[in-house]
């Protein structure tokens, strides 16, 4: 049997890593066929993701390799660092194309026994088409956000190359196909809102429509609308929704153990948990409004709590604090120790998972929200970077699985990040926990829908079956 083998490229970061060894999981299970290796580049010293990183690979199975893609000299690395955080990315995969050939053909000359059959890259990667090219084998994207948000992009890109127009009004609202409601350009990705940044996306999205197919970590009946509106564009190629893709188990840990421990003696729906993602911290004013609102609300609460990274590589992650003097209220610890409890790190599919928690007040990120809708838990939308504005959007005016506390908060955009009082987080928290709320149902719904999206017979199951023929015809020619 010849078996297709499929070089998967992530784009450096821990939410694109686990996706993509999630959808890995998935093809090699569903098919015997088919042998995949993981090309991991990592440009960030940071330890975390180092450790992040080993653990996938102990958890990989059978016929998922792994390869570490060397970073460049420091001398290099300094010169990328040096244009910026914008264009640092991008420029850093770019200068990633010969390793990433050389390695490809060493892979291929070891066996015989299987074909290339494609390259799946991250959304980011697009530098990577040519190398695919340069192996006559077709590109794929493995988009790890929303079928809105590729909308998004295409969009952006759409409106420079039909129109000639940039989006520079912040008052505006947008038709954008992608989504059923006009969209405020105040919660488009702060990106998009330069010329610069757009330039960019739009070169992305220009590329994206070069692969053959994109593979959307989403669920058709969780984005009919916007999955039919990329179907419409006879200029995007053929799109698979696969989702969702999520890592249902976490790492062991002490902290996991306590963390458990902890919720399981709480009594069910009780527990609004506060976490704002792998990149996530806030200044100490903003902590301390934070706090504030929690103990005015009453509300027992879990507050995943991290230290801003004082390392200026680009990549670096947020830290737990090593003590909490200084950040939090005087007292505040003690005030609200019979009802609360403030971590570091959260292991954040055990607490979703545990019937104590009511609510998650989110950062609003696709990985954490398709996480929070598989337990059925309604969200409290505070977005922070990146898409999750446009996330934080969707779930409150299109689907109404979130209330909102700053559904367009930006953390260190252009200017002075807004404070937001605790009076709003109050207001949010009380909506958030509302036994009675019509929210809590139709997430609940939803819950039910992803999970038979997923068994056989399902829209992903389906979906992911078609992409799997896909990859094994490129082989049989």
């Amino acid at each position: 049997m010849t078996r297709a083998e499929v070089i998967f490229i992530p784009a450096p970061g821990v939410g694109h890593l686990g996706s993509t060894v999630e959808v890995s999981k998935l093809l090699v299970s569903r098919d015997d066929r088919i042998s995949i290796t993981i090309m991991i580049m990592n440009p960030s010293s940071d330890s975390t993701i180092v450790a992040f990183t080993q653990n996938l690979k102990k958890e990989a199975l059978d016929r998922i390799a792994f390869v570490d893609i060397p970073a460049p000299d420091e001398t290099t690395m300094a010169g990328l660092m040096s244009k910026g955080h914008l264009n640092f990315l991008m420029s850093f995969i770019e200068c990633q194309k010969v390793q990433v050939r050389d390695m490809v053909a060493s892979i291929m000359s070891r066996s015989q026994s299987f074909k290339l059959a494609g390259f799946v890259i991250d959304m980011f990667c697009t530098p990577m088409i040519d190398v695919a090219n340069e192996f006559n084998v077709p590109s794929y994207v493995f988009f790890t956000s929303a079928a809105a948000s590729l909308g998004v992009m295409l969009y952006i890109q759409s409106l420079k190359d039909n129109e000639n127009l940039e989006i520079n009004d912040l008052d505006v609202e947008l038709s954008i196909p992608s989504f059923s409601k006009p969209v405020p350009a105040k919660v488009l990705p702060s990106v998009m809102l330069s010329k610069d940044g757009s330039d960019m996306i739009a070169s992305i999205a220009r590329r994206l429509r070069e692969t053959k197919a994109i593979v959307v970590n989403t669920v058709l009946e969780l984005e009919a609308h916007s999955v039919k509106s990329l179907g419409d564009d006879e200029n995007t190629p053929a799109i698979y929704h696969v989702g969702p893709i999520i890592k249902l188990t976490d790492g062991e840990s002490t902290s996991r153990e306590t963390i458990k421990g902890w919720l399981d003696s709480q009594p069910p729906s009780s527990v609004v948990f506060l976490c704002f993602g792998s990149m996530g911290s806030f200044d100490p004013e903003q902590v301390t409004e934070i706090a504030c609102a929690l103990e005015l609300s009453g509300q027992r609460f879990l507050w995943s709590l991290r230290s801003p990274s004082q390392e200026k590589e680009t990549m670096a992650l947020p830290k737990d604090y090593e003590n909490y003097n200084g950040v939090l209220p005087e007292g505040f610890l003690e005030r609200t120790a019979e009802i609360g409890k403030v971590i570091g790190w959260a292991p954040q599919v055990t607490v979703l998972s545990h019937p104590s928690v009511g609510g998650f007040v989110s950062h609003c990120g696709w990985n954490s929200t398709l996480e929070s809708i598989w337990f059925g838990v309604p969200m409290a939308a505070w977005p922070l970077y990146a898409e999750q504005q446009l996330n934080a959007f969707k779930l409150v005016k299109e689907l109404g699985f979130a209330v909102e506390i700053k559904m367009d908060y930006k953390k260190n955009d252009v200017g002075p990040t807004v404070l937001v009082k605790a009076e709003e987080i109050v207001r949010g928290i009380r909506c958030l926990m509302d036994e009675e709320c019509e929210m809590r149902k139709k997430v609940k719904e939803m819950k039910d829908i992803c999970r038979k999206a997923i068994a056989e017979g399902g829209s992903s199951y389906n979906s992911a079956g078609q992409f799997i023929e896909d990859l094994i015809d490129n082989i049989r020619n």
